[in-house]
């Protein structure tokens, strides 16, 4: 994703909006004309039905892929967008983004995991950390009891230790 999102293209979507009506109405008149006893000819209805399914299609394509950007920005930017990628949404593309964030953090609630979190999977399992303070016994799922005092080190499973981590018990050595 590039983070970037050129602005809704309002005058063209209703420029498309008012062709397929205007073509529809004429598919109406056509066929009321041939219901009414006169006889006319449906290519032309047949024609313009076409232009009708081939408008919806461009139109709905259009929307969908902005929505998969919008969508990709939210896992990139997080809940909140910068302001010059905001300007080029639409109303509903605001509504429809908060609907999302909602939707999405819901679901990490309900899971117990924020999968915002590591967006890249790990080079590796474990990693080797220090301590920043006296923590005392540390014992991993695997039930290993590791003594984590002040400046010690060690080579520990990344899933055990992020939380201290991110308590500023342990820091990660790169």
């Amino acid at each position: 994703m590039d983070g970037t999102l050129p602005p809704y293209n309002e005058d063209l979507v209703r420029q498309v909006l008012e062709e397929m009506k205007i073509l529809f109405e004429q598919n109406q008149k056509e066929v009321a004309l041939t219901v009414d006893g006169e006889t006319g000819l449906f290519s032309g209805v047949h024609l313009r039905h076409a232009s009708l399914e081939r408008n919806k299609r461009c139109l709905l394509s259009y929307i969908y892929n902005r929505m998969l950007r919008i969508k990709g920005l939210r896992w990139e930017f997080g809940t909140v967008l910068p302001e010059d990628i905001k300007y080029n949404l639409c109303e509903q593309e605001i509504q429809w983004f908060t609907k999302y964030n909602k939707s999405l953090a819901t679901y990490m609630r309900t899971v117990g995991l924020d999968l915002t979190q590591d967006m890249k999977p790990p080079k590796s399992l474990y990693i080797e950390v220090r301590c920043l303070e006296d923590y005392g016994e540390f014992e991993t799922e695997d039930g290993t009891v590791v003594l984590l005092k002040k400046n010690s080190q060690h080579f520990l499973p990344r899933s055990h230790c992020e939380h201290l981590i991110r308590q500023g018990i342990l820091e990660h050595i790169l």
